[in-house]
């Protein structure tokens, strides 16, 4: 087993602009159109670049961040939705994944709290509504949401857990949202759901991955817990089921059980988790590894195989950088959208 080299071992050496040039480095990838590609082929889907717009954020790039709102406006479908990848402003995939487009409201809470700009966030409520409108729409009387509408329109009958631990959190932005800008129509129904959603992350046994087994992938013992629903305990719970199955020591978190491959964001997907759970020391530590999988400007890799000794693929994506800004300011503080993930929304608004 290989370890990347070491690159950071104190607290004292994470500086913000270390983390802001990740953002700047988001901003070189940045199409004129606004659009974020997440890829090396140059597509990307919607949540992948509202993750990459709040890496622009943190990083005081308020126009680029801006401009890649805009592209979001600008392609979403008449329901409210995204398509699930784009390539620039061309469609490639005409399904509708349903977690995607109510994260407009991360993003934008995100904007909001570094900023402070009420007028971007009064220009895109309309559209942070109509985004998660679509996919509360389709929510099912034991809480649960089917993951995707087809290019058909027929509805693709599963249910994800991760999926829609990322939509509770978004309507949770949602209605915080809605208090800033002063719009309570449609709210109750938005409470309502978020009830039920929560009891369903909660108890989810038979509810989700009914199609497939997605116990292998690490985030599906983290999502639960970013959802921001979970008491102490059952957060405890699965974070040992993170480091009995996909914990490897002084490297990070593996994206498949079965696999010898450290991948960066799910690392920092699950050091935000270690974060809300108050296990700061544990979220540090993990940090400080993770950090090691980058190239010679700290600009994070997608992952590290570690029986072969690479990082692999050696690519090194927008929201990869996203996700490790968001985890360096859950941790560090850094802005005033540290508390995004930390803290209920709702009880802030």
């Amino acid at each position: 087993m290989h370890k990347p080299k070491r690159k950071f071992d104190d607290i004292k050496n994470l500086k913000r602009d270390l983390f802001e040039s990740l953002g700047i480095y988001i901003k070189t990838i940045q199409l004129e159109s606004g659009a974020i590609p997440s890829n090396q082929d140059g597509s990307h889907d919607p949540w992948d670049h509202m993750e990459s717009i709040m890496g622009l954020s943190f990083s005081n790039k308020k126009n680029a961040s801006i401009s890649a709102f805009k592209w979001l406006i600008h392609n979403q479908n008449p329901d409210g939705s995204w398509y699930s990848k784009y390539n620039n402003n061309n469609p490639l995939e005409r399904n509708k994944t349903t977690h995607f487009g109510p994260y407009i409201s991360v993003a934008a809470l995100h904007f909001y709290k570094i900023f402070k700009d009420k007028e971007l966030l009064n220009y895109l409520w309309p559209h942070i509504k109509s985004a998660i409108n679509f996919s509360l729409n389709l929510q099912l009387p034991n809480g649960t949401i089917p993951w995707s509408v087809d290019k058909a329109g027929q509805v693709e009958e599963d249910y994800l857990l991760t999926g829609s631990s990322s939509i509770l959190k978004s309507i949770e932005c949602g209605i915080a949202i809605s208090k800033l800008v002063k719009d309570k129509k449609d709210i109750s129904n938005w409470i309502r759901s978020y009830s039920m959603l929560s009891k369903a992350i909660k108890k989810p046994d038979g509810k989700f991955d009914l199609l497939r087994d997605r116990k292998r992938f690490s985030m599906d013992w983290y999502y639960p817990i970013l959802s921001g629903c979970l008491n102490d305990e059952e957060k405890n719970y699965y974070i040992e089921k993170i480091y009995t199955n996909f914990y490897i020591k002084d490297m990070g978190i593996k994206c498949v059980i079965e696999e010898p491959w450290i991948t960066v964001a799910e690392t920092c997907e699950f050091i935000i988790a270690l974060m809300i759970a108050n296990r700061y020391e544990d979220a540090l530590r993990l940090f400080l590894d993770v950090l090691n999988i980058s190239n010679q400007n700290h600009i994070p890799f997608m992952g590290w195989q570690y029986e072969e000794n690479i990082f692999w693929p050696e690519e090194n994506p927008s929201w990869t950088s996203a996700a490790v800004i968001l985890a360096a300011d859950t941790i560090l503080d850094f802005s005033n959208a540290s508390d995004l993930f930390k803290e209920d929304q709702l009880t802030l608004y």
